[in-house]
């Protein structure tokens, strides 16, 4: 009875497993079974559910592939740039960029082609002042296959500017070297023993420039034309057409001084000598019921730098030589021997802040006697100033200039010898201040 019990179990489970199918395992598909159903079965399996997969690498949405630096980067003006086309986004809709990549860490620098407004949205005007690029539409796409990163960045700037993240490009360093100038200050004058005249200004205007040259010696040659003050109040002139001067550093020691006490020993002994030369400067002086009128037909002087600087720019020198002077008011023909101890220093590498002090004497030879003074009357002036620059309007720099000045003479005939004393403040615009040949980068600081 038993055993018939346990054959009719048997047989009945053999049966109900023969009818049952056999389900597929979990994340296998089926022989026979499509990709598109199995995308739609996955499709329907995600729905309410977030999605964690990667940023594509298509190339059709710039976003996804963005990775933003803090502080945002700059291109390099002194490296390759190529200019494409990506895909435009809200803030880019032209899809232009520049860009500029680094294949050691496959990082690419992209900055919009155009200005941004204050809202960071593209506008209608082009970057200024960028560097030449290659045109290269397909060079994008490749980095995007290739795993590149893109960086926003912000637009090459040559040296001496700087971009801001809106595109806009703007000066940061000012030759004052290299210029055209206006200015205007007021120019007190206390005179001993007269009090202090207050109702008298100046009127600045010059025109100067530096050019590098020499093959075997370095060397630094200075233009300036017009420069002119010109004194209200107490009126005076002082303009002089053109003065030309540089400044030499020799690789050559003029000196070779070898000694022989124990081993050989060599000294470099090198004078850096230069020339200055100035043609048509007059002076045109008031002092009471007196007036004269001096042309200097010409003048030739050496030079002796003390110091100057690597760049030559800046520099401490003692000049001497002699000029041809007419005195106009006399009608007379001189020759006026002159000494001078004179500096001019750039004291920050942006050009922003400037000292210049001098201090000159003059002999008056061969002159004709002139009643009321001397017979070989004498000059010794002094000047010391400052000159800071506050400010730029359309990239032309606008300054601070305060100096003080120190005359005495005997010259004019009968007006007694006595120091007079200035002290002179007032702005001055370069309306041409290009940067200095040594600016630095912006992305580079």
């Amino acid at each position: 009875m038993i055993i018939k019990a346990a054959a009719l179990g048997c047989a009945l489970l053999l049966s109900k497993l023969e009818g049952q199918e056999v389900a597929p395992q979990p994340g296998t598909q089926q022989v026979g079974e499509s990709a598109t159903d199995n995308s739609t079965e996955q499709g329907r399996q995600g729905e309410g559910q977030p999605q964690t997969s990667s940023p594509t690498r298509s190339g059709s949405d710039l976003t996804g592939l963005l990775t933003p630096e803090e502080p945002r980067p700059s291109l390099r003006y002194d490296q390759p740039i190529l200019c494409t086309r990506l895909p435009p986004t809200q803030e880019v809709p032209s899809g232009e960029y520049r860009m500029q990549c680094d294949p050691v860490t496959r990082r690419c620098l992209i900055a919009p082609s155009h200005e941004l407004d204050g809202d960071g949205v593209e506008i209608d005007r082009p970057l200024l002042r960028t560097s030449d690029c290659e045109r290269a539409e397909a060079s994008a796409n490749v980095r995007v296959q290739e795993g590149y990163r893109f960086v926003p960045a912000i637009a090459e700037s040559p040296p001496g500017w700087y971009r801001d993240e809106q595109g806009r490009v703007m000066q940061f360093n000012f030759d004052l070297h290299r210029r055209i100038y206006l200015g205007g200050a007021w120019a007190p004058l206390f005179r001993g023993g007269e009090g202090l005249t207050r109702d008298r200004v100046r009127v600045d205007f010059g025109i100067q420039a530096e050019i590098p040259g020499g093959d075997e010696d370095q060397r630094l040659n200075r233009i300036t034309l017009l420069e002119t003050e010109l004194y209200l109040g107490e009126p005076s002139l002082d303009i002089a057409l053109l003065r030309y001067d540089f400044s030499v550093e020799r690789k050559v020691p003029l000196f070779r001084i070898t000694t022989f006490f124990g081993e050989p020993r060599r000294f470099d002994i090198g004078l850096n000598l230069g020339a200055w030369m100035e043609a048509l400067h007059q002076e045109t002086i008031e002092r009471g019921d007196s007036e004269l009128s001096l042309l200097t037909w010409a003048a030739v002087h050496g030079t002796l730098d003390l110091w100057h600087s690597q760049d030559l720019v800046s520099y401490v020198r003692l000049r001497a030589g002699p000029a041809i002077e007419r005195d106009r008011t006399h009608g007379l023909n001189t020759l006026v021997p002159t000494a001078a101890l004179e500096g001019d220093l750039t004291l920050d590498m942006d050009g922003f802040h400037h000292l210049f002090f001098a201090a000159e004497g003059e002999k008056v030879l061969l002159a004709d006697t002139v009643e009321g003074r001397p017979q070989s009357p004498e000059r010794l002036k002094i000047r010391a100033g400052y000159e800071l620059i506050l400010l730029a309007i359309n990239d032309q720099p606008v300054s601070l200039v305060v100096d003080g000045r120190g005359t005495w003479r005997n010259d004019i005939p009968r007006v007694a010898a006595k120091w007079e004393w200035s002290a002179n403040a007032g702005l001055r615009v370069s309306l041409w201040a290009p940067a200095r040949r040594n600016a630095p980068l912006a992305s580079a600081r």
